[in-house]
């Protein structure tokens, strides 16, 4: 999610890679909650860490466990958010969880990228 807002507001202005721990698949839900602010991540893929390398200038870890060993870079930034993944309930349930994380991650990648100008 984060990924694809930073590429919405500013990727004409950096180069913008998104990993985790281990490479998976991109959640139908993160699609779908990110789809409802206008911004298809179906695209994406996910990657792990040892996929994009090293020498980065700002890494965000966006996570609150299991955050990956971010690559050597200039600044680190953690944002903690829970796993919307992890969430139960029925599907309304964990798709409200991924808008929480959405709506949060969104406020951050703005301020970030507003930031970085």
């Amino acid at each position: 999610m984060a990924e694809g807002f930073l590429r919405a507001y500013a990727g004409d202005r950096f180069s913008i890679e998104s990993a985790g721990t281990k490479a998976t698949t991109i959640h139908p839900l993160a699609v779908r909650a990110m789809r409802e602010v206008g911004i298809d991540i179906s695209g994406q893929r996910s990657k792990s860490v040892d996929d994009v390398g090293e020498g980065w200038d700002v890494v965000v870890t966006v996570c609150d466990a299991s955050c990956p060993i971010p690559p050597r870079t200039g600044m680190k930034l953690r944002w903690s958010f829970p796993d919307p993944a992890l969430a139960g309930g029925d599907e309304e349930a964990r798709l409200a969880a991924f808008r929480t994380v959405r709506d949060g991650i969104q406020k951050r990648v703005r301020s970030l990228a507003t930031r970085l100008r």
